[in-house]
Formats: structure tokens, sequence, C-alpha cells
């Protein structure tokens, strides 16, 4: 059966064909680099990380790029605030969200493309959007001319017009037209710059995305994913800046991951209920945290509170104890020669079925309820007086692989003993006085693939399992 994705663009499900065969060209939007996440920001690490996995699983090769929005107004701000440079807060920040998202299962991308990294691109970009009639500059600033794209609106299906009545001009702003964006911003005195043909500057938000897709994808790309948040504007102005300089479709399919409340309600600010993901991972197991928020289909909004995740806890206990009572039982198993055992074509029908759920738009609340199938005529089997070592591995690849599609390892055969991780500390810390940083970070990739998670605090690291 052939993946379905359900296209925002167009509202419907639609058969997943490939620009390249056996490839996936894919691009999500990542965060901005001057805080630690929040979980709804998470929600789409998660999301897309298990959209790629389950391409992985399906034989496709995934070129999965996730930026980081390394300079813009926030950054700045915080830079001012804690009087320090931008670049030393994005350096700082990026590193949190690779530890925090990699604790919670989500594998690097292929390329993590930066602004401050790609800003000749986004110059050249821009420059062309010009020559072409599409932008123009206004006194150091350049806008995008959204009239001159004809098609915007059609991600958020809106018209132009009704746009046009919510637009305003902010106070400052040079463009023409309400409904122009900013593509490169003048510097203010002291703030951080490049060079361009328009003065000193720095790119508008929405620019940069279309021109690291370009770089890294090419003009058009398979799949752009993102936070339902992200629809408009972003989405819908990289499309009409992207078609008008490249003259093609940009993406072919839109995918986006619906909000996070907090005990019913909206996470915001203003209501103190934002939940940072570095901070829950210290209080909860990171896998229960991704196993709740795939127990919810991706398009879906999500309720979180502590009640619902010791739910999704002890739920996910049951697998841990199922793959554990048949690891124990395969000691007193027998071998199986019978390849047609029934118990084998229960196993296999069920993989089926876990398949023809993720087919469907990658329907993870779906799957879930297939593992839970598994783990039902697992412990039924495990009844049997006499077992047999086929039909236990069975059971068991299928737990690991359907999980591991989840993003989730189930297989504590590769776990670490207290003492193992502590001599592994004390060889990172030895590595790091002698600067041989490389073995340092070797040291604690390996570990936290592990699953063991470090923090380096000022009276030494400390760790704690994160599986």
């Amino acid at each position: 059966m052939a993946i379905r994705i359900f296209n925002t663009l167009t509202r419907e499900k639609e058969t997943f064909t490939p620009i390249e065969p056996n490839r996936v060209k894919m691009y999500v939007c990542g965060p901005t680099v001057y805080n630690y996440i929040h979980i709804g920001n998470a929600r789409p690490a998660i999301v897309f990380d298990t959209v790629r996995r389950y391409f992985e699983y399906r034989g496709y090769n995934v070129d999965y790029v996730l930026n980081f929005t390394d300079v813009d107004d926030k950054l700045i701000q915080a830079a001012n605030e804690l009087g320090e440079e931008v670049p030393t807060i994005a350096e700082r920040f990026i590193q949190a969200y690779k530890e925090d998202v990699g604790a919670l299962g989500v594998k690097e991308a292929v390329y993590h493309p930066r602004v401050t990294e790609t800003m000749d691109d986004i110059i050249m970009f821009i420059q062309t959007l010009i020559d072409k009639g599409h932008a123009y500059e206004a006194n150091g600033d350049v806008y995008f001319k959204t009239r001159s794209f004809d098609e915007y609106g059609k991600l958020s299906h809106q018209s132009i017009d009704e746009l046009r009545s919510g637009a305003r001009i902010q106070v400052g702003e040079k463009k023409q037209d309400p409904l122009d964006f900013a593509l490169w911003k003048q510097a203010k005195e002291g703030e951080i710059a490049w060079s361009s043909p328009w003065g000193q500057g720095r790119p508008g938000w929405h620019i940069e995305c279309s021109a690291m897709a370009k770089k890294y994808l090419g003009d058009t790309i398979d799949i752009h994913a993102g936070g339902q948040d992200l629809a408009f504007p972003h989405h819908e102005n990289e499309i009409a800046q992207s078609e008008a300089q490249n003259e093609q479709t940009f993406a072919n399919y839109w995918m986006h991951n619906g909000y996070i409340n907090i005990d019913n309600e909206k996470m915001s600010k203003s209501l103190g209920n934002v939940v940072l993901a570095h901070d829950l991972i210290q209080q909860h197991d990171p896998k229960v945290v991704r196993f709740f928020m795939l127990s919810v289909h991706y398009r879906h909004p999500i309720n979180f509170s502590d009640e619902l995740l010791e739910g999704a806890k002890s739920s996910f206990q049951r697998i841990i104890n199922v793959y554990e009572n048949l690891e124990h039982r395969k000691k007193a198993s027998v071998d199986l020669t019978d390849d047609t055992d029934v118990w084998l074509t229960k196993v296999d029908a069920l993989q089926q079925k876990f398949e023809k759920e993720m087919d469907d738009d990658f329907n993870t609340a779906n799957a879930i309820a297939v593992i839970f199938d598994l783990v039902k005529e697992a412990n039924v089997y495990l009844q049997e007086k006499q077992t047999h070592t086929k039909v236990i591995d069975a059971f068991q690849q299928l737990l690991k692989e359907s999980m591991q599609v989840l993003g989730i390892s189930i297989d504590a055969d590769d776990e670490l003993l207290d003492e193992e991780i502590e001599q592994l500390i004390a060889e990172r810390k030895q590595a790091r006085q002698e600067k041989n940083f490389a073995l340092a970070d070797k040291i604690r990739d390996d570990l936290k693939d592990k699953g063991i998670i470090l923090e380096d605090t000022p009276q030494g690291t400390r760790w704690k399992r994160g599986l």
C-alpha cells in the first residue's frame, strides 16, 4: 500500500509520489535559538522525526533538513538583555536543542543549516527577486512585492483582498503595500549585521528557509513541514518568494502538526503555563514523553498534563513488560521448524496492520493501538505450556521494529551498568583535561545513544537515564 499524506495545500490526503525514486527531500522548520525549546517546539521535532523514520523503514533515503534561526529580533533582544554576543547565545541553545531532542529520540538531521552560514545564498536569492520585479529596496530595507505573486494565499486558502483587510503598515516600515513583507532589514546602530548591496543589515525571517531549502534540496522539494502556527504567514510567504524566484512548485506536500494545550488551556507566556522540554525530560522519562506525543494523530491538538503523562507511562510499561517476559520465556523455549505456525501468521498480520495505519498519513495513534494488539497476543502466547523460539523472536522483532519506527528503543540488552557509566564519565573528564575534545564528544554522544543524559555542572558531571 502506498503512503498517503494529508496535504495542507489541497486539504486532501494524497498518495506520496517522490520527485526521485526511493528518495525523500524533506525540509522542517527548526527553532529560533534564543532560549530552551518548549514542548510545543518539541512536538514537530518528534512528529517529523517519526515521519522520517517511517520513510526509512519503507526503504526511502531521506534528505532531512532542519534549520536553525541563529539571528533575528529575539536573539538580538536576548543578547542585549544578557550582555552577550548573538553567536554565543545561538551556539549555546543550538547545543541545548540537540541535547533535548536527542534525549527525546530525535535523530540528527542530514543537514542543520544556520542563517549566519547561508548569508551569501540569501543575498543572492533576494537580488534575483529584485531583478525579476518581485521585490524592491526602500532606504536599506528590501520587501517582497506580494501582489506580484498571483497565487498568494493558496496555502492558507485566503484571497489576497481578505488578507489585505487585516494587514497594517507598522511604524518605521517603508513598504508600498501592507501585505508586502521584509526580505532584508537595515541594521540599527550596534546590531549584528552583514554587508549587502542594500547596505548593512540582516535577513527577514521568511527568506531564510526558502534560501536554505533551495541550497540543500533544490528548487522543488517533496515535503515541507512544521507547526500549524507556521502555515500563515511564514509558509505562505515561503511559497510566494520561492515560486516567484524559481518559477516552479516549491513543495509538493505541506505537513503541519497541531497545537499543544496545557491542562485544557492554550500554552502561552501570558498564562504562565509554558513547559520547557529541557525541564520536562529532567522530571519524566523522555521515552514516555515521546510515546505520549505520538499517542495522538499529529494533525490533532494534544492536551498535556501530568496525569495524562502518568497514564502514558503505565501504557508504555506494558510494552516493556511483555518484551521482558518474552525474553525471559525464550530461555525455556524450543526451536520451531514449522514456518506455517498460526502464531507467526498472527504476527505477520499485525505487522501489515501496523504498516497500513502508518501508511494512512502516519497515524501513530492507530499504530500504537496495533502495538497493544501485539502485546495482547504475546501475553496470550506466553500462557502456552510450550513456547517456540521462532515465535518468541517474531513477537520481539515486531515489537522492536514498530517501536523503533516511533523512535523508541525497548531493547535493554545494551543497557549500561552504573559503574560502567561512571567509568566512561571519568574517561571523558580525562579526555577534556588533555584537550582531546573529539574523544570527549564521542563518549558523550555514545552515552546519549544509550539513553544516558550528561549535565556538566560546577560540581562535576551528573548523569541520568533518559530511557
